[in-house]
C-alpha cells in the first residue's frame, strides 16, 4: 500500500463567492471555452454548499456556457438539486483498474465513485469520468480502467485522462514513475477506439507534457482539454501556451464537436 497517514500540508481554502466564478467564466468565454468547471475536495457536499453551487450554475448558465461541476459523492436528492439548477455535466473518476484501486485510495471502495454515476445519469446530467496515469499503474491498469468506463451502462460522455502531479507530503511522488510519452498516445487511442462517441479529454499533467506530445495525443483522438492556470489542487498550463499551440495545430473550439473547459477550484481539501 502507498496511501499512508500523511499530511499534504493543503490548507482549506472557502469556496469561492459566485461573482468570482461569473467572472472567471466570462474569462474562460472569452478565451474560447465553451464549458465551465467548478471544483470542490469535498468527499461529499453538504446541503449549504451545494445551495452556493447551484447559484453558482445557473449564474454561468445565464450567458450561454455549458456547466460542470466536481464535489464528490453523491446521493440521489443531491444529482435532483443539480440537475434542476441546470447543471450538464458532473465529473467524477475511477481514478485507475479495479485491481489496482486498493493500493492507493483506503478511504473508500471503487463502488462509492461508480455508485455516483448511477444516480446523475438517472437525473439526467451526462457524465465526465476518467482516471489517473503516472501512480505506479502499469499498461494493464490503464487498459483496465478504460474497460471499467466502456462497460458502464452508457459510455461518459467525456473522458478525463490525466497524468499525475506531483504533490509535496503524498507518496506517490517519490515512487512513481512517469508513463512513457508513446505509451500515453497508445492510450488516448485506445480510449477513442473503445468509446468513439466520447469527447477524450487531456486533463492534469498537461504541463509535463511537451507541445509535440500533446500533438500527437489530438492526432490519436484527444478533441478537448482543461484551460486555467489551476486545476483544483494542481498546475495547468498557461492559457497563452495553449493558445499558442492550439494556433500552431490549426485546431480551433467548435462547441458541436468538442470543447475547452476551464477549471475553478477552491473549496476544502479532504485526504482521500
Amino acid at each position: 500500500m502507498w496511501v499512508l497517514p500523511v499530511s499534504s500540508g493543503l490548507k482549506a481554502a472557502r469556496l469561492m463567492d459566485r461573482s468570482d466564478v461569473v467572472s472567471a467564466a466570462q474569462r474562460a468565454k472569452a478565451a474560447g471555452a465553451t464549458r465551465f468547471c467548478v471544483a470542490a475536495a469535498w468527499r461529499n457536499p453538504k446541503d449549504r454548499d451545494l445551495d452556493q453551487v447551484c447559484d453558482m450554475i445557473a449564474a454561468v448558465k445565464d450567458f450561454g456556457m455549458e456547466t460542470c461541476v466536481m464535489l464528490g459523492m453523491l446521493t440521489p436528492k443531491h444529482a435532483a438539486r443539480l440537475a434542476d439548477a441546470g447543471l450538464d455535466f458532473y465529473n467524477h473518476n475511477v481514478d485507475t483498474s479495479p485491481e489496482f484501486y486498493r493500493s492507493i485510495i483506503t478511504t473508500r471502495t471503487l463502488q462509492e465513485p461508480i455508485d455516483t454515476l448511477t444516480p446523475v445519469r438517472q437525473a439526467g446530467i451526462k457524465i465526465c469520468c476518467g482516471g489517473i496515469i503516472g501512480i505506479g499503474d502499469d499498461a494493464e491498469d490503464r487498459l483496465g480502467m478504460l474497460l471499467l468506463l466502456a462497460n458502464l451502462p452508457n459510455h461518459p460522455e467525456s473522458i478525463r485522462i490525466k497524468l499525475w502531479n506531483e504533490v509535496n507530503g503524498v507518496p506517490v511522488r517519490f515512487t512513481a514513475e512517469r508513463p512513457d510519452p508513446i505509451a500515453l498516445v497508445r492510450l488516448v487511442a485506445t480510449a477513442r477506439i473503445m468509446m468513439p462517441n466520447s469527447v477524450i479529454r487531456l486533463a492534469a499533467g498537461r504541463e509535463y507534457m511537451t507541445d509535440e506530445l500533446q500533438a500527437l495525443c489530438f492526432l490519436a483522438g484527444a478533441n478537448s482539454i482543461f484551460v486555467g492556470d489551476v486545476l483544483l489542487t494542481t498546475k495547468n498550463p498557461q492559457v497563452d501556451r495553449d493558445a499558442s499551440v492550439l494556433a500552431r495545430l490549426g485546431i480551433m473550439s467548435d462547441p458541436l464537436k468538442s470543447s475547452r473547459t476551464m477549471g475553478v477550484a477552491r473549496a476544502s481539501h479532504q485526504r482521500r
